[in-house]
């Protein structure tokens, strides 16, 4: 079964919520807090409003971020999954390491997803069966010279010294979505990416379906099985590599990373 109309309402619905992200962005930044310690900003908000009008047709299910979640999409056979603003800390710094991120799971695997970077008009699509697509110049920040792993990590846990024993192992980068890090793994940007801290199926389900898609893999470190639309959606881990990195990576990478 080919998604290919699918995945182009989903590039078309992230093409607008990049016109929304604009226009706040130059903006001066207001932010709430959420319970959980994470930030929330109007535009997370009209953004998740934007792709939930646009993306689910009769019979879908809806996972976001930023909505209520509603158990009937566990007995939806497709759901979208999406995260409105992955990296929220980012936007409200300016930094330009944010993302809108967008998947459509079938019968819970995911068949398709997009993850853009407005801050660079960098667009990531595709899905198994639909090949990858990249748009725009993404631009990591790896040595073109080293010859050691590209690895990317969360900037919150770089900023914390978590993978500072892997300095003179890979080349290490900080990120503020972890969405976009899965994109630049499955466009070969980076080899791979890894966090040993709880992920939501929204901040991973489309960088999952771009990995795929490249002939890469995903996997949750800490163990387990990748099992999509759960009534609790949340990993303790998340990790992927390029096609063929997962193992030259897991040398470097200590015993509880692999």
């Amino acid at each position: 079964m080919s998604f290919a109309d699918e995945l182009q309402r989903a590039r078309a619905a992230v093409a607008a919520a990049f016109v929304v992200l604009r226009r706040h962005a130059a903006l001066p930044s207001e932010y709430a807090q959420k319970s959980d310690g994470g930030l929330v900003t109007a535009a997370d908000h009209e953004v998740d409003d934007l792709l939930r009008g646009t993306l689910p047709q009769a019979g879908d299910g809806w996972l976001s971020e930023e909505t209520v979640d509603d158990a009937r999409r566990l007995q939806c056979a497709r759901v979208w999954v999406v995260d409105p603003l992955d990296g929220t800390r980012a936007f409200v710094a300016r930094r330009p390491e944010y993302s809108v991120s967008v998947a459509l799971l079938v019968d819970g695997v995911p068949v398709l997803g997009v993850v853009g970077n407005p801050a660079t008009d960098v667009v990531i699509a595709g899905g198994p069966g639909l090949g990858l697509a990249i748009d725009g110049r993404p631009e990591p920040g790896f040595g073109a010279d080293d010859t050691r792993p590209r690895l990317l990590v969360s900037r919150s846990e770089w900023r914390r010294g978590e993978w500072a024993h892997l300095d003179a192992a890979v080349q290490l980068r900080p990120c503020g979505s972890v969405a976009y890090e899965l994109a630049l793994v499955a466009g070969g940007c980076a080899d791979a990416t890894v966090t040993l801290h709880p992920k939501h199926e929204w901040d991973v389900a489309a960088g999952a379906a771009l990995v795929a898609a490249a002939g890469g893999e995903t996997w949750l470190p800490r163990g387990g099985h990748l099992l999509w639309n759960r009534s609790r959606p949340r990993f303790l881990s998340f990790a992927a590599a390029g096609p063929g990195r997962r193992h030259e990576l897991a040398r470097v990478w200590p015993p509880s990373s692999r």
